[in-house]
């Protein structure tokens, strides 16, 4: 039987990374249901800090998930394999779609407190890319894990996926459509006047 002692490091990656994926998973929901305005906007505000905090935690348990791997005596990552994408020889596709999925929630998430700068409208806009960075996380799950064809795993990542894509789904119906542009009207032709009675009859003669 292995002894667990021999990947605590890894173990503790593992670990650090599944509560970082509820974690994100929660913010995702969360986001989401205020977006589609279930509620009255008084407990929109009250979970406003509850959607705050739990991103930063998630922030937290991401990091961790990568450091945890530094001094791990199996996996040697290297630094530049646990924050540069595609650069881990270990399945290289999942754990860079990992990478990238983290820079983009990391940018999204902490732009909260820059949004004035940017402008509200432009950090709305950017923050409607927040999903795609939970579609490259969700991939990283169950693709770079040795346990990630295991039930409860499987479970676990199948349902998170399921609740955020239909919660997108409704999203992007309840989206207002651009109404299209009116065509516009060919202008009338300029009415020629009638010249003076007298010009008329010398055209006659």
């Amino acid at each position: 039987m292995t002894d667990p002692f021999h990947y605590t490091w890894w173990l503790a990656s593992r670990s650090a990374g599944l509560v970082g994926f509820a974690l994100l998973t929660a913010v995702t929901v969360l986001g989401l249901l205020s977006a589609l305005r279930v509620a009255g906007p008084g407990t929109v505000k009250a979970l406003r800090p509850w959607h705050e905090r739990l991103a930063l935690a998630a922030l937290a348990c991401i990091a961790a998930h990568g450091l945890f791997l530094l001094p791990d005596g199996w996996l040697h990552p290297g630094l530049a394999g646990v924050v540069v994408p595609f650069w881990s020889g270990y399945r290289t596709l999942w754990t860079g779609l990992g990478i990238l999925g983290a820079y983009l929630i990391a940018v999204l998430s902490l732009s909260f407190y820059v949004r004035r700068r940017i402008g509200a409208a432009r950090w709305r806009s950017a923050h409607r890319l927040a999903p795609i960075g939970f579609v490259l996380v969700f991939v990283h799950v169950i693709g770079a894990g040795t346990d990630a064809r295991t039930a409860w795993l499987l479970a676990l990542a199948i349902g998170a996926m399921l609740a955020v894509g239909l919660l997108l789904g409704l999203r992007l119906a309840r989206e207002p459509q651009p109404r299209p542009r009116p065509r516009p009207q060919p202008r009338p032709a300029p009415a020629v006047a009638a010249p003076p009675v007298a010009e008329q009859r010398d055209r006659l003669w």
